[in-house]
């Protein structure tokens, strides 16, 4: 049987939650969702298409730290249906995630679309190299047009995944979304003015003519 998400999920201590509200049934035989622990190409699909997440880890000290990531949509690379990558650059050098990774290589990772309202969580174990370490890899994840240096490469290794139901999830639209959908409201209205230009001159013209 494949290890799935809420294998992982539900500990001893969540089961006892559950029970405390009267939920425990629900899950106690669950069988969905444990065959998600490769990504098929509907995950393919949603992952390039993002242009941020959130990667929470936790810290030798038992405290989680979430961090989010951004760049451009499809910096996030699937590798193969039980990989992901992308390329860590210089930033503000706290290390958060990187240090709590060398003690921990066990990462959740949270994508959300906000204008699907759909959002896909993953738990995956983390390997950090050196850009030189794997070339392919890093030219997979290198994006040429950001100029910022490449200090380490993200390997992540599928464990399991999950989709969320989009209840709650408030739509927003990115800058580019809503350019998009008003460009031909804008084009419209581009036409309308010129219309109104080419009717004054019109105006204008029989005007003198009648003088």
């Amino acid at each position: 049987m494949s290890y799935g998400f809420l294998d992982i999920a539900i500990t001893p201590s969540v089961r006892a939650a559950q029970a405390a509200m009267g939920a425990d049934h629900a899950w106690r035989d669950f069988k969905g969702h444990r065959e998600f622990d490769r990504f098929t190409g509907n995950e393919a699909a949603f992952i390039a298409g993002r242009d941020s997440f959130y990667m929470a880890t936790v810290s030798e000290t038992g405290w989680p730290y979430l961090q989010h990531r951004g760049g451009p949509p499809g910096f996030l690379k699937l590798i193969d249906d039980q990989t992901l990558a992308f390329a860590d650059y210089r930033g503000n050098r706290q290390y958060i995630s990187t240090g709590n990774l060398a003690a921990n290589d066990r990462a959740c990772l949270f994508l959300m679309d906000y204008t699907r309202r759909a959002r896909l969580k993953i738990y995956l174990h983390v390997e950090i190299l050196a850009p030189g370490a794997d070339p392919a890899l890093t030219v997979q994840v290198t994006d040429p047009a950001y100029g910022a240096k490449i200090e380490r490469v993200y390997r992540l290794r599928l464990q399991a995944f999950d989709w969320n139901c989009p209840q709650h999830i408030t739509p927003r639209h990115t800058e580019q979304e809503v350019s998009t959908a008003v460009a031909p409201l804008r084009a419209r209205l581009a036409e309308l003015e010129q219309e109104m230009v080419d009717l004054r001159v019109r105006l204008a013209v029989a005007e003198e003519g009648g003088a």
